[in-house]
């Protein structure tokens, strides 16, 4: 069964996410931080992470720098309400799946998340 790891921190998001992948037969872990995240990736090791870019604490930005320094080379779609293009400059050189945009539609969603699960 494919992993995936849901990183917000909003729970309803998380919540909502969760259930919605879960129906698809995905084996889902959320974390509501980026610290949270950096905890759990290595027990979970999730095939594909949903990282939210904008969260209290770390950002999902500096979040995903601490994963790929350890080495990890987890699939990451980032989610970002943001439209400004210096936040999500950064992201360029560290290796994202792709980038999604709020509000969420969850077709496109559904989409992207197979479509990488599915490339393993």
């Amino acid at each position: 069964m494919s992993k995936l790891m849901i990183v917000d921190d909003e729970l309803d998001v998380r919540e909502y996410l969760k259930n919605f992948f879960k129906r698809r037969k995905i084996d889902v872990i959320t974390a509501e931080s980026g610290e949270e995240a950096l905890e759990l990736i290595g027990t979970h090791q999730p095939d594909l992470m949903l990282l939210d870019v904008r969260m209290a604490g770390i950002d999902g930005v500096e979040t995903l720098r601490r994963i790929r320094g350890t080495g990890n080379t987890v699939k990451v779609i980032m989610v970002t309400g943001v439209e400004d293009k210096d936040m999500l400059k950064p992201l360029d050189d560290l290796n994202i799946s792709s980038c999604i945009h709020k509000p969420l539609i969850l077709e496109e969603l559904e989409k992207e998340v197979l479509q990488r699960l599915m490339t393993k």
